[in-house]
């Protein structure tokens, strides 16, 4: 397990005994460190009358993302949905904003899923919602519509070649190993 402290991060909590992974590290760091009850402090900044995000039970992924005023979702069309929320990500961390399954269920999702909210973005996080039902539909101010998911990123070190190790599968794509 690493060792540094958390106050070695902008935006988290400093506590001897809660030691966070450092950014380039396995998953299976990560996972042990989650697994142990501990979480990452994320600061957040919330507009009048907006309440902080919550995780609905012990065991869920992601936290709840509600809509700050109400909206019509008109059938086919790309809706975008403020949330009065405002986040400041730890660095080597990102949210990623996805569709509730209930929503989904009825046709109304994320368009961008996962849409990604980067550690330096410090604006309102906003929800594109589709509704690829037959109806219109309402969302009332403070209904659910998507999840927050805090999740690590790994930032790739790109190696120019002149050429790529082969595989089995090649350069086949879109259908190639079998459909279904």
């Amino acid at each position: 397990m690493c060792t540094e402290k958390r106050s070695n991060f902008p935006g988290l909590e400093e506590s001897e005994e809660n030691t966070i992974p450092p950014i380039m590290v396995p998953l299976e760091e990560i996972l042990s460190f989650r697994s142990k009850g501990r979480s990452f402090k994320v600061k957040i900044k919330m507009d009048s009358g907006v309440e902080v995000p919550e995780y609905a039970t012990e065991g869920s992924s992601g936290f709840d993302i509600k809509a700050k005023e109400g909206v019509r979702l008109w059938t086919n069309k790309v809706t975008l949905v403020k949330t009065g929320l405002y986040f400041q990500i730890p660095p080597g961390f990102e949210i990623q904003i996805r569709s509730r399954s209930g929503l989904a269920f009825n046709g109304i999702i994320v368009t961008n899923q996962p849409g990604t909210v980067d550690s330096d973005f410090r604006g309102e996080i906003t929800v594109l919602l589709h509704n690829q039902g037959l109806e219109s539909c309402f969302i009332s101010k403070g209904q659910r519509i998507a999840q927050g998911v805090l999740c690590p990123v790994y930032r790739a070190d790109f190696e120019v070649v002149d050429s790529l190790d082969e595989t089995e599968r090649g350069s086949g794509g879109l259908g190639s190993t079998g459909i279904g």
